[in-house]
């Protein structure tokens, strides 16, 4: 199937229409363009699994934040594209302090990594003085200098089980914590209730009418949803996992409780299967600001932020990413 009756499909047309010629031009022209000038410009172009696929299809790596953090590190060119959100571009300047880093689209933040300040933690750390912090990759550069280790979805339980520490602070996502705890029950957890809010608005109502609806579909889920919607899952992992275990999977049909985007991803990679989304309300706003244009922008010098870190506060948040590494292996 060729790419133009590929976007026909995703968009749902019975035939190849016009108006999907139309599109489908005037994307390849602005990938053609952007493909061109990132080798001649020593770019590399990272785009999150919930980037549009246009925008995956012209980057260098796609992944999740950790991921691609670690191969900007490994990456020959002097200058990295991040297309995802706030905390992503930092995680790579942490990593790469040698390297131009610009953030694609500068409005791109995240709620969850937003929602405690380094200020409030640090009151938090004084009440549970023997509890190791464990921070979620998806927190600000500035929460992370108070952390002792950072850990992603994929690693969390792996590097919670492995620390020394009995009492773990984990923060600041409740529900990721929670399914954590559950798996590392020799470890006491103190959770706040931070999260994802996209994640978290998903109820079990919504988990129960989309399999009454698909009953041959296996749930596929995000641990950063609510606990009682985890429950129901046939499978739970971060995004990577998710994608990685439906591709695999001998099964047809699917519903997938994470991010939209994923859908259409898996739609692509596995046209022969079947993906229903959980919500059509499971959509990340920040990340649906980056477009390919602005990718495009980025390369040519007119667009998007440069990520500038003071060096000691570089210093102080990467320990935690290092510790990950050393951790989760």
């Amino acid at each position: 199937m060729t790419e133009f009756y590929k976007l026909c499909r995703v968009f749902k047309c019975l035939t190849a229409c016009d108006g999907c010629c139309i599109i489908y031009t005037m994307i390849k022209d602005l990938q053609q363009q952007i493909i061109k000038l990132k080798k001649e410009r020593d770019v590399c172009i990272l785009a999150h699994s919930y980037m549009s696929e246009e925008i995956c299809e012209v980057a260098d790596f796609t992944g999740d934040s950790y991921a691609l953090s670690v191969k900007a590190k490994t990456a020959p060119q002097s200058t990295v594209i991040m297309c995802g959100v706030r905390f992503m571009a930092e995680t790579v300047k942490m990593l790469s302090p040698q390297k131009k880093v610009i953030l694609a689209s500068p409005d791109a933040g995240c709620p969850m990594a937003e929602q405690f300040d380094r200020e409030v933690i640090e009151q938090v750390k004084k009440m549970y003085g023997d509890y190791a912090v464990v921070a979620y990759v998806n927190t600000t550069a500035e929460l992370k200098t108070v952390a002792d280790v950072c850990v992603t979805s994929s690693s969390a339980v792996k590097i919670c089980r492995a620390l020394p520490d009995k009492n773990i602070l984990f923060i600041p996502d409740i529900n990721l914590g929670t399914y954590v705890s559950k798996q590392v029950p020799e470890k006491n957890f103190k959770l706040l209730s931070g999260g994802c809010p996209t994640h978290a608005k998903i109820e079990k109502a919504e988990v129960i009418a989309a399999k009454r609806a698909h009953p041959d579909a296996l749930f596929l889920v995000h641990p950063e949803c609510r606990p009682e919607v985890v429950e129901l899952a046939d499978f739970v992992g971060s995004t990577s996992g998710i994608m990685d275990f439906a591709e695999k999977s001998d099964k047809k049909e699917f519903i997938i409780g994470t991010e939209n985007s994923i859908v259409q991803h898996l739609q692509y990679k596995c046209p022969e299967k079947r993906f229903y989304p959980l919500s059509k309300d499971l959509v990340c706003h920040n990340m649906k600001l980056t477009t390919l244009p602005d990718v495009l922008n980025c390369i040519l010098g007119c667009g998007g932020e440069e990520i500038v870190m003071e060096e000691n506060l570089r210093a102080q948040a990467v320990k935690c990413i290092e510790k990950m590494i050393e951790l989760g292996g």
